[in-house]
């Protein structure tokens, strides 16, 4: 097993992730984790790949997603922990496998903030702005009440994603508000 720096993460996504949306998904990820990785003193780059490689096989594999995740990472001779900690965000949600559950810090708010990341993303695109510098918390709230409003965005994993990380749902949203203002500039958000 060898570790995994970001340039051989970012060839191994592109090589299996070709649609624009799941690639800027996976870099909105990324740059989330290290920002958190960042706050929390932890290793940013550590926390940054498993946040852009979370998603590896969802574009082609979406019915197996997680599950081929691991081969895919497992076949390339990646660290165990690292596949783990990527595939853990997908512990028991919409049939995926739940024998990864998320147990450190980091697969907890990989967890949480994989969907909280699509939804905020997508009330940002609504604003007048289009920009996250702008976001207000009560947005958010807003549209996470209106179910109809990013359907695709399960607000049952980011409540459980919060209660895994003992966070009120408002200081998630509003951290990660922060962590997707922090990449500004960096990316289109």
């Amino acid at each position: 097993m060898r570790k995994m720096n970001r340039e051989e993460a970012w060839n191994l996504l592109t090589k299996y992730n070709k649609d624009p949306f799941h690639i800027q998904h996976a870099l909105t990820v990324e740059g989330v984790m290290k920002w958190y990785a960042g706050e929390l003193g932890h290793d940013s780059e550590f926390w940054s790949i498993a946040g852009l490689l979370h998603d590896i096989d969802f574009e082609q594999y979406p019915e197996q997603h997680c599950v081929k995740g691991r081969e895919i990472l497992l076949g390339e001779g990646i660290d165990e922990g690292l596949m783990r900690s990527a595939m853990s965000h997908g512990c028991g949600v919409g049939g995926i496998p739940d024998d990864i559950k998320p147990e450190s810090k980091m697969e907890k708010l990989l967890f949480a903030t994989d969907e909280l990341t699509g939804l905020i993303g997508a009330v940002t695109i609504m604003r007048p702005s289009k920009s996250v510098s702008d976001l207000e918390l009560s947005s958010v709230r807003k549209k996470f009440k209106d179910k109809k409003f990013a359907a695709g965005c399960s607000r049952d994993v980011i409540q459980q994603g919060a209660e895994m990380l003992g966070m009120p749902l408002d200081e998630l949203i509003e951290l990660t508000i922060q962590a997707m203002r922090s990449l500004i500039g960096q990316m289109e958000i």
